[in-house]
């Protein structure tokens, strides 16, 4: 039977990964498929053969999209990231008739709406398992397999440089910075590792796991975001002595319509699945309302863990063109026109308990005078930490709180600072108790 034919655009790890597969396993391709798969060309300004054992020279072009506007191509592969000339390629290649396949969930999140609504009036499908949690077929998973049930929360760890960096933290007592230079070390984080610690990463893959789960569109800008940069060393010994571990979640629930979607260091009981998922791998723990809770777990990041699932779309996709098949599936499983706008939850009304960290001055009455405030706020105590007493003249007065409105905890320790009851800013970390 005719060939399916790929362009790919990008081949950097990602991409050098999805050229390796296609050139190893081309007999079990056909198999699948009852053709065969063929790479067209690789669209990438500085790929040379060398690069990808095995690769033609004469499939190497600088021209991304004269090579999607080629009549011969059944299945663009988007793998250059960012939004642009991404997005400007992926439209051209729907334009053309072309299915596409993409790994960009930052495009993704903020152009999704625009992407899938051009793909869906043309009857064509975009695959996207890539963009959240590397080899772990998620998207398809929410898409497909839960479709049946209505899902009520999504924690996800999502991101493997930050999941590595708290790992290290928690089991070689370093603080954050050394952890990073070791994750850098070992090419787990990127030079400037921003994306990642300051918590986007999670937040653009938190924008598809929610319209997955849920339904509805949800922008970056929509979503709280706070990354790993100010966990020390303590909050992980002090989380660790209240029977709990911090992990960088991304969080969504539904409650009956109101949406929380928020990304955040969350502090989870040390015996739940999630505590122990560990170094660079991610996790998403999903609720459903009739299956309850299951987990998917699996290396996040990397060559062939994401190439792995590019292939799986690439191969999705070839099967329904070589059924004939119209719009093949939804590409989040609802139908594009149908979907609104999320009504996001703001963070002040998200409810959440609080592990609080104090420097006080060790003297009598100031851990009476903070309880007082949290107090006056609604903020009840359900545990405290006080050690070194008598040993400096200030001390750390560790806090677990009930649940709380957080603008109620934001009050409270704007009054506690405001009236100088400790010596520094206070922190805090949001616990989810009950997931």
């Amino acid at each position: 039977m005719k060939p399916v034919r790929i362009a790919l655009l990008g081949c950097g790890t990602v991409g050098g990964g999805v050229v390796k597969l296609l050139l190893r396993n081309p007999d079990k391709y056909e198999r699948i498929l009852g053709a065969p798969l063929e790479l067209a060309g690789v669209a990438d300004r500085s790929l040379k053969p060398d690069d990808v054992p095995g690769l033609s020279a004469k499939l190497i072009t600088r021209d991304a999209a004269a090579l999607v506007a080629r009549p011969d191509i059944d299945i663009v592969v988007e793998l250059f990231g960012g939004h642009e000339p991404a997005r400007a390629l992926i439209m051209k290649s729907l334009a053309a008739g072309k299915d596409v396949v993409t790994g960009n969930k930052a495009l993704l999140a903020e152009h999704g709406g625009e992407i899938f609504r051009e793909a869906g009036k043309r009857g064509l499908a975009v695959g996207f398992e890539a963009s959240v949690g590397g080899g772990v077929p998620i998207i398809r998973t929410l898409r497909e397999a839960l479709a049946g049930d209505r899902q009520r929360a999504v924690y996800g760890i999502v991101n493997g440089t930050c999941n590595s960096i708290l790992t290290t933290m928690s089991e070689s007592g370093v603080e954050f910075g050394t952890a990073l230079a070791e994750a850098q070390a070992k090419g787990l984080a990127e030079a400037n590792p921003a994306t990642d610690v300051e918590g986007h990463d999670s937040a653009h893959k938190l924008c598809l796991l929610v319209t997955l789960a849920f339904g509805v569109m949800v922008k970056p800008a929509q979503i709280y975001t706070e990354g790993i940069t100010q966990i020390t060393q303590a909050d992980i010994e002090y989380a660790r002595e209240l029977g709990y571990a911090i992990k960088l979640l991304a969080i969504g629930k539904d409650d009956d319509g109101g949406i929380e979607a928020r990304v955040h260091p969350t502090m989870i009981p040390d015996r739940h699945m999630l505590a122990g998922v560990g170094g660079a791998f991610n996790a998403i723990y999903i609720h459903g309302e009739a299956l309850g809770a299951t987990m998917y777990s699996g290396l996040g990041a990397g060559e062939m863990p994401s190439a792995t699932a590019v292939m799986a779309d690439i191969l999705e996709i070839a099967r329904h063109r070589m059924a004939e098949g119209s719009a093949r599936t939804h590409a989040f499983g609802f139908p594009i026109h149908l979907m609104k706008g999320a009504s996001v939850k703001p963070m002040d009304d998200v409810v959440c308990e609080y592990y609080l960290r104090f420097t006080a001055p060790d003297k009598p009455g100031v851990l009476g005078a903070i309880a007082s405030v949290l107090g006056r706020y609604g903020l009840s105590i359900a545990s405290v930490i006080q050690k070194d007493r008598g040993k400096t003249r200030t001390v750390p007065v560790i806090m677990r709180t009930h649940d709380a409105p957080e603008r109620s905890l934001k009050r409270a320790l704007a009054e506690i600072r405001k009236k100088k009851i400790v010596q520094s800013a206070p922190a805090f970390i949001r616990i989810e108790e009950k997931l």
